[in-house]
């Protein structure tokens, strides 16, 4: 099974009105706004988008919504982890997935297993669905690492296992899997400053969260690193990079809802345990807006 998840993903955010409801209006707008703008696909209901808080009937309306309003332009990555493997499988058996192009499954956290462990989990979710699997490790928030070599196992071992969103922060790990992966498994960088140095060593793309609000300049570096116009793409890149640490410096989504309600798409509301990021940081961010 080949990966059709490439180029620039946006981690999509989901936008509140000021009574803390979802804003469908809002979202209608940002996801035509990224579509114009160079999205080659969408990822919905992960962690950008406060997913946790998020009731099981708000997730069905979300995903609804968004795959009748995207309509197969572009492909749709689905968020389906936790930590307890059978609910995941029980989920992915009998929940609604049309529309759907394949889902993007976190690391088990909290409860934090071996190697062998998150093998077997990660086995078991791709033999419960016939959809295409990306794993995603991110070890600052789930508390455990998922190892380059348990990486390549399971993409060796599992036909729909195709991708990897890498977010270990880790140039090496990432070279290293790069390096004893399958001919048709993928990397995608899961950390927007990383982003430029892992297409360079072989990633195929990035899942990202300044996308949501920079997605015609993201998207532009991504496609003149494909080209081999290394220093074009690292222009760009620089003028990214005082924005990559302040849109997480008070947290995620908190940094990119304040620089999309700083543009006019949303509204500056989260959900606790999220709040708004700091008033000094978002000053910081309007300059820095100003420049692209």
């Amino acid at each position: 099974m080949n990966n059709i998840f490439r180029g620039l993903g946006i981690a999509l955010v989901t936008p509140f009105t000021e009574d803390g409801s979802i804003d469908f209006q809002a979202l209608h707008r940002l996801i035509e706004y990224q579509l114009d703008n160079g999205a080659d696909f969408l990822c919905i209901l992960a962690t950008t988008g406060e997913t946790p808080c998020l009731s099981a009937d708000e997730k069905r309306q979300v995903k609804e919504a968004i795959v009748r309003q995207v309509n197969g332009r572009v492909p749709l990555l689905m968020g389906c982890g936790g930590n307890n493997t059978a609910a995941v499988v029980e989920e992915l058996k009998n929940g609604d997935f049309s529309g759907i192009d394949g889902i993007l499954s976190v690391c088990p956290y909290y409860n934090k297993p071996s190697q062998e462990g998150l093998y077997q989990h990660f086995k078991a979710i791709a033999g419960a669905t016939k959809l295409p699997v990306v794993l995603y490790n991110v070890p600052g928030r789930t508390g455990i690492n998922l190892k380059p070599e348990t990486t390549c196992r399971l993409a060796a071992d599992c036909k729909n296992v195709v991708a990897i969103k890498e977010a270990s922060g880790s140039l090496e790990q990432v070279d290293e899997i790069l390096k004893n992966k399958p001919a048709d498994f993928e990397v995608l960088s899961g950390d927007d400053a990383l982003t430029f140095p892992m297409i360079a060593c072989g990633a195929t793309g990035v899942i990202s969260v300044i996308g949501n609000a920079l997605p015609k300049e993201f998207s532009r570096m991504i496609r003149l690193e494909f080209r081999g116009e290394f220093g074009a793409a690292q222009k760009i890149h620089h003028k990214f990079t005082d924005l990559y640490s302040l849109l997480f410096v008070d947290g995620n989504p908190a940094g990119v809802k304040a620089l999309l309600s700083e543009m006019g798409f949303i509204k500056n509301q989260l959900r606790l345990p999220l709040v708004p990021t700091r008033v000094a940081t978002l000053q910081k961010m309007a300059a820095i807006l100003k420049g692209f």
